[in-house]
């Protein structure tokens, strides 16, 4: 039985999944569903319901659009049924959408070959969320569910994954195909907001990639920011496990670097939390929120 949004909004902060949290707040008219509903999406699965039919539809296509932000935000949005969604309720119906980010690392794994199943399980035990793509379902374990932070992926387009993850994730390109790598690479490339990619090569495969990057007018230091050979230099080896363990040190390795820049950046941050709140303007304040509403539904 699939979870309601409740168990759905805790099952992610558990795991660390960037997801929103769609309510109907308002309502005049006929609608679907009352105000108070509330439904949860994430990039590739949804919780509950808002009523179907394109209202629903217009809430799943807006929520994806902030989860590709990757930010954390509040938003007010109001639908006419009739005139704009073409429904026969006729009613109105505002939805205050509420984006919560990602925590930890969003790593995508493409391939599940014999390298991809010896790290998979490195990963898993790490703080992050993993997305898993391959185009052939036979390839995975059967115990690749049974880890709370993995998501295996079926696709016959594996490269149109990528644009499934939020900004500043983490890629690793290991699939059986050559011109699979670098269709997925290229998608990557193209998105210009990777904060790791990394291609399993020879030096050969790579020279022929940077080649074919360039023909297609992919920027230079985009390319120069990919990580290939793929994992630590420290660590030799062509055995599964060793190449794994060579991948997932080189992603701790980046990711810990990049908190200890922002523990430079920002020194105070663990004061900051203990100090007393300031007046700032966050989110929509009651009475605004009741004034918009009112407004629209009049």
């Amino acid at each position: 039985m699939k979870m309601n949004w409740t168990g759905a909004a805790h099952q992610l902060n558990k795991q660390g999944k960037a997801y929103v949290i769609a309510t109907i707040v308002g309502v005049t008219g006929s609608t679907p569903r009352n105000s108070g509903t509330k439904m949860v999406i994430t990039h590739d699965e949804i919780f509950d319901t808002v009523g179907g039919g394109h209202l629903e539809h217009k809430v799943i296509k807006h929520a994806h659009q902030l989860l590709v932000s990757g930010d954390e935000c509040q938003q007010l949005e109001h639908f006419q049924l009739g005139a704009q969604l073409g429904q026969c309720c006729g009613g109105n119906a505002s939805v205050l959408f509420e984006s919560f980010k990602a925590s930890g690392v969003n790593i995508m794994l493409f391939g599940a070959g014999h390298v991809g199943k010896a790290l998979m399980p490195i990963l898993a035990g790490l703080p992050c969320s993993i997305t898993w793509v391959d185009s052939r379902i036979e390839q995975f374990p059967e115990d690749a569910s049974h880890y709370h932070n993995v998501s295996t992926l079926v696709s016959e387009d594996p490269a149109e994954e990528v644009a499934l993850m939020p900004a500043n994730s983490y890629y690793i390109v290991m699939t059986h195909n050559h011109q699979l790598d670098f269709e997925i690479s290229h998608n990557i490339l193209k998105r210009a907001d990777f904060a790791y990619l990394g291609l399993i090569a020879s030096d050969t495969k790579w020279r022929r990639f940077q080649q074919r990057f360039q023909h297609r007018d992919i920027d230079k230091n985009l390319v120069n920011r990919m990580n290939c050979p793929i994992g630590l230099p420290q660590v030799q080896g062509k055995l599964p496990m060793e190449v794994a363990v060579s991948v997932a040190g080189e992603i701790i390795q980046l990711y810990q670097a990049e908190l200890a820049s922002q523990a430079l950046v920002n020194p105070d941050a663990n004061k900051q939390k203990d100090a007393k709140p300031q007046s700032t303007k966050q989110g929509i304040a009651w009475h605004e929120l009741k004034n918009l509403i009112t407004e629209e539904v009049s």
